[in-house]
């Protein structure tokens, strides 16, 4: 089978989906792997390293969509503008494999549907132990939340850490981290390698061991948990969020540099730092907020842009993995790579619905979207149920990649195991 990677048409977007390191990788399990010229050369790979890897290089995007299988970082959805010319080269029976923010724009998934194509969303992917080096989301948090402390700490007006020299000691950077996801950890470790004295919070009791491991304090609110039975982040009722947003008020006017990182998939970020709390806040005093793609944690962040509100400097970047291509490429390509063998063999793909990962990552198959909670979202009936497995032939189980039948479709096209991806 043929696996095309794709060079990326979001604006700014400068990560590949596969680095040449992951071609020699899947070439040698029997994939024949094409890219697209250029593909790589914002990461910092050339045509020639890929080349070097096994890879062929075709200039015309065209002959790349003749591929069995298309991977990107960002599908349609992901890429809702410029993603939107490839729609028409996409065909019944091919995989697509990308980034799609199937909870936040489930209209694109029933479009690339419509195409016939199989849509493989690398969001779902679950969070089990098995799954955890596929895990995209982890991979580009952990590199968000890093980065996220850099920025803060180039506009931050103050060093981070304690210096006591001839001129005077310097006192070190408060830095306070909302969310203990990945990035919010990373975020975390990142601040106080550079001697910032760090506080987190979670809504989550559970993490209050994980921020401490790392140096940083605590700061807990007394009103219940709000963790899943998943290990996520659960909506709460606005009396608790009140309560939160007053804590984190206090919290800000004594803090240097504040990190957000608080996102719920497929909906709006919850409101945590208000106005009025960075009207608290000294001169000089910096906010980075992560969950500005969704509304934001802080109320005058906006996303992709700079703000500046009396005297408090507010970034909302949308895509910090982008601004360190390189690794974040390799990350990406590694957990690419893992889910691409998981359901392929010699070279050739099998969909085995038993495998929580193939089920849950499945969106859209044989002309319809087969996500259950996608389906509630676009208003659309659920599917038939799948037969009982003693009336299913041997044979049918695991289904080729490309059946794309009315037969196989009602077959295996009941609503999905959904597990709800974090963004952190």
């Amino acid at each position: 089978m043929k696996l095309a990677v794709l060079k990326e048409t979001y604006p700014s977007e400068r990560r590949v989906a596969l680095a040449p390191t992951n071609v020699a990788q899947i070439k040698k399990t029997g994939w024949e792997i094409v890219v697209e010229s250029g593909c790589g050369a914002a990461a910092g790979f050339s045509d020639d390293e890929y080349i070097q890897a096994g890879a062929e290089c075709v200039a015309s995007r065209d002959d790349l969509f003749q591929a069995d299988v298309l991977c990107q970082v960002r599908t349609l959805g992901a890429n809702p503008e410029a993603g939107r010319a490839d729609l028409g080269r996409l065909r019944a029976g091919q995989i697509v494999i990308g980034m799609c923010d199937p909870l936040g724009a489930p209209q694109a998934i029933a479009e690339i549907a419509q195409t016939g194509a199989a849509l493989f969303a690398l969001e779902m992917i679950p969070r089990i132990t098995r799954a955890q080096s596929m895990d995209v989301l982890s991979s580009m948090a952990t590199i968000a939340g890093y980065r996220a402390v850099l920025l803060a700490a180039t506009e931050l007006t103050k060093m981070f850490p304690m210096l006591m020299t001839a001129a005077g000691t310097i006192k070190p950077a408060r830095v306070f981290v909302i969310g203990a996801g990945v990035a919010g950890l990373q975020a975390i470790a990142t601040a106080k390698r550079l001697g910032g004295v760090v506080q987190g919070y979670d809504v989550r009791p559970a993490c209050r061991e994980q921020v401490e491991s790392l140096g940083g304090r605590f700061v807990e609110l007394e009103a219940g948990n709000a963790e899943d039975k998943g290990g996520y982040a659960k909506a709460m009722d606005e009396a608790f969020y009140q309560r939160q947003r007053q804590l984190m008020a206090e919290i800000a006017a004594e803090s240097d540099v504040i990190i957000t990182t608080a996102a719920i998939p497929g909906r709006q970020s919850p409101l945590l730092i208000t106005a009025d709390a960075v009207h608290g806040m000294a001169a000089g005093s910096v906010i980075i907020d992560l969950a500005a793609e969704r509304g934001g944690n802080c109320e005058l962040s906006q996303a992709d842009t700079r703000v500046e509100e009396n005297g408090v400097i507010i970034l909302g970047p949308t895509n910090l993995p982008a601004e360190i291509p390189a690794d974040a490429s390799r990350m990406f390509g590694n957990n690419v790579t893992k889910f691409l063998l998981n359901m392929s063999q010699d070279g050739e793909i099998t969909l085995d619905l038993e495998d929580q990962i193939v089920r849950d990552t499945r969106v859209a198959f044989g002309g319809e979207v087969v996500n259950g909670r996608i389906r509630e979202m676009l208003e659309l009936p659920p599917l038939p149920e799948p037969a009982p497995e003693e009336e299913i032939a041997e044979g049918d189980k695991p289904i080729p990649f490309d059946d794309g039948s009315e037969d196989s479709d009602t077959e295996n096209g009941g609503s999905e195991t959904d597990q709800e991806p974090s963004k952190d």
